[in-house]
């Protein structure tokens, strides 16, 4: 096993003839002196893309409903067009908070491998579940 030190400053392990040597993977002693600056700022940074993921998700959905309504339907007034986007923004800001789609959590996931992120959601998800199950019984 070799031990390569990366241009970041992170010790990589390879193991030679190993098919997956390509992909480097990040050393225990690395995963271990993971920065809290770099956590929380890869954190702020994966909830930011899933809020604009979101709002740009809801921005076509948006246009694409009034392409396709009626020339007299109440979704072709483009008149408070510039307050729904804000809305929209809004919404989905909130929305990557509480981290609803989980793209932060995938992004996280793939930054933080040392550390797994829970979903926000999912101690209440499995709470409802055990309740449930048990209920079932």
């Amino acid at each position: 096993m070799n031990s390569i030190n990366t241009s970041a400053g992170n010790p990589v392990t390879a193991v030679a003839g190993d098919p997956s040597a390509s992909v480097p993977t990040v050393a225990p002693a690395a995963e271990a002196g993971a920065d809290a600056a770099y956590k929380a700022k890869a954190t702020e940074a994966a909830i930011k893309f899933e809020g604009f993921f979101i709002a740009h998700m809801l921005h076509q959905m948006r246009s694409g409903t009034r392409e396709l309504s009626a020339e007299d339907s109440v979704f072709k007034d483009q008149v408070n067009s510039d307050m729904l986007d804000m809305a929209d923004t809004l919404v989905a800001d909130k929305m990557a908070g509480q981290r609803a789609f989980g793209v932060a959590d995938a992004i996280l996931r793939q930054l933080l491998p040392a550390s797994p992120v829970a979903p926000a959601s999912h101690a209440r998800v499995s709470t409802a579940a055990a309740a449930a199950s048990s209920a079932i019984k």
